[in-house]
């Protein structure tokens, strides 16, 4: 009884934090908003790794998109910005990055390697098979004996 009481006591007693406002706009503009958020998702957090700055929640992704803001106030581009960016973090920043001789490897080193697992997967079965026929041709010589008394038998009309 006196639990009950406590817990709805206590529930009471947060009921005015439960409230919670809209969440304000960062920026008058939204379309300034859907511009930053746009860039935002081309550039990788380079806290999180796997996230772009859009999606993180890190401070550095914070700033990031500060300064990507910012840059489209001053009146750069999508691809200016994207290219300052570049330079001053290096092509890891690029959540897509482009297709260059120091990235093949990148786009196409999965593929390689999985095209390489399928072809020793298929050599290994191929010799696996081989070898388990190989096995079932080799009789000894008591296992001859054997067939041979069976053909024998079979020959004098005894069936099995």
């Amino acid at each position: 009884m006196y639990l009950k009481l406590f817990i709805s006591f206590f529930m009471l007693l947060l009921l005015p934090l439960a409230h919670a406002g809209e969440a304000m706009p960062i920026a008058d503009d939204v379309e300034l908003e859907k511009r930053v958020m746009a860039v935002s998702g081309e550039l990788r957090c380079l806290v999180c790794q796997n996230q772009t700055i859009a999606d993180s929640h890190a401070e550095l992704a914070i700033d990031l998109r500060n300064q990507v803001r910012e840059k489209l106030r001053q009146g750069l581009s999508e691809k200016e910005i994207v290219d300052f960016m570049v330079v001053r973090y290096g092509d890891f920043v690029l959540y897509r990055p482009q297709m260059k001789p120091s990235t093949l490897i990148l786009w196409f080193g999965p593929f390689v390697l999985l095209a390489l697992a399928l072809g020793i997967l298929v050599v290994k079965l191929r010799q696996r098979r081989k070898a388990m026929q190989q096995e079932e041709l080799a009789l000894n010589s008591d296992e001859n004996a054997r067939v041979a008394s069976l053909f024998s038998e079979t020959d004098k009309g005894v069936k099995l």
